[in-house]
């Protein structure tokens, strides 16, 4: 069992949602963090598992997301320096998550709430 990590770079923060809902759903691989560039219009997702289950996982987003991506990779035994960078966007991202939770809660009151999220 060989550990991989799959990128998949599409545009639009709702296209990179449905390609990570696909992604899950076709194979056993695990959603490990998510890139926002050019304020969200660029959005990479990262998953990891299986070599065969990320490229399983990989291609058929690519065939069946919304948009078409802009990229896409499939990283078979990683070097240790790509899993670092991998854990450090995951760790910001659970920072993030734990700030906007004590700020807000689990409810978003108003849409300036709302656009928190995504200005963290």
């Amino acid at each position: 069992m060989k550990r991989a990590y799959g990128f998949l770079e599409i545009t639009g923060v709702t296209a990179g949602v449905d390609a990570l809902d696909i992604m899950l759903k076709t194979a056993g691989v695990s959603f490990e963090s998510w890139e926002r560039k050019l304020g969200g219009r660029l959005v990479t997702i990262i998953i990891s598992g299986e070599v065969e289950a990320c490229r399983a996982a990989i291609e058929t987003a690519r065939l069946k997301a919304i948009k078409k991506p802009v990229s896409t990779a499939v990283m078979a035994n990683p070097h240790e320096e790509i899993t670092r960078l991998v854990n450090k966007s995951r760790e910001r991202w659970e920072k993030q998550w734990k700030a906007y939770l004590e700020k807000f809660g689990d409810t978003l009151e108003t849409e300036e709430d709302q656009r928190y999220l995504y200005t963290v």
